[in-house]
């Protein structure tokens, strides 16, 4: 498949991840809620009129729509253009950075979840133990099978990365009396640790502080509880996870030798 060219790749992946974006958007809004990711088909929420194929081709039905349902014109929100783009170019970068080989299996289905969980925890504050306890796992069996991944790198991730928050977290409570962080962002770190290894958990929470300050700013103006204002910080953590993805390794990897010279 090497032989193909890039281009093809390109296409093919951006939309494979279009496709998955559209099946995306049904569990962000479904799986919060209890109800099935599978079954009934996609309805209108406005009318309850059954959305035909051709309206539920992703990214192309929406515009072509103008962002409303056919039958009774209530607005479609443009999240859903939004998480099927995201998804769409995600994939075509992943496939830019790693190219064809078998950790491109496990980085789509890494950054599927973190798309599909960012949303979510956006929606709801919350982190779904079925995408972050089975990424795990997941995680751990494809560092054994994969030979081009080190199954003792995904383990100490594991450990790294949910302890170092879970002791953030412990800490902050023991000092003010109140939960700074949820369970979800410690079993998140964990999960990002088992798939990218210990090396990116540094990088990781150092981006995902960075951005969530710069954000956590600005979202922070005109609420009426400033700076308390109650922000999700698993959206930060899935965005420094991709970074480091997608061409971060070596930057990652020098701000590790900062603190741990010689250990690379």
């Amino acid at each position: 498949m090497s032989d193909l060219p890039l281009w093809f790749g390109y296409v093919v992946f951006a939309l494979f991840g279009a496709l998955l974006g559209s099946f995306g958007n049904v569990i962000i809004y479904r799986l919060p809620k209890g109800e099935s990711v599978i079954k009934p088909r996609s309805r209108c929420q406005g009318c309850g009129h059954m959305v035909a194929w051709y309206d539920n081709i992703p990214m192309i039905s929406w515009l072509l729509l103008k962002g409303q349902c056919r039958q009774c014109k209530m607005k479609i929100s443009f999240r859903y253009f939004l998480v099927e783009l995201t998804m769409a170019l995600l994939f075509a970068l992943t496939f830019h950075f790693i190219g064809w080989n078998l950790l491109l299996v496990d980085y789509l289905i890494f950054v599927f979840g973190l798309v599909v969980c960012s949303f979510i925890d956006f929606d709801h504050m919350i982190l779904p133990d079925v995408f972050t306890l089975s990424g795990i796992v997941i995680g751990l069996i494809g560092a054994l099978i994969n030979p081009e991944r080190y199954f003792w790198e995904a383990f100490i991730g594991v450990l790294m990365g949910g302890g170092f928050l879970w002791m953030t977290a412990y800490i902050y409570f023991l000092m003010t009396k109140k939960e700074g962080m949820g369970g979800g962002d410690i079993k998140l770190i964990a999960w990002i640790g088992a798939v990218l290894g210990w090396k990116a958990i540094p990088f990781v929470i150092f981006s995902s502080a960075l951005i969530g300050a710069v954000i956590g700013l600005y979202m922070a103006r005109g609420q009426k509880d400033g700076l308390k204002t109650m922000i999700p910080y698993g959206p930060f953590l899935a965005g420094g996870a991709i970074l480091y993805l997608l061409g971060g390794q070596t930057l990652g990897q020098w701000y590790l030798s900062l603190f741990l010279p010689g250990l690379l």
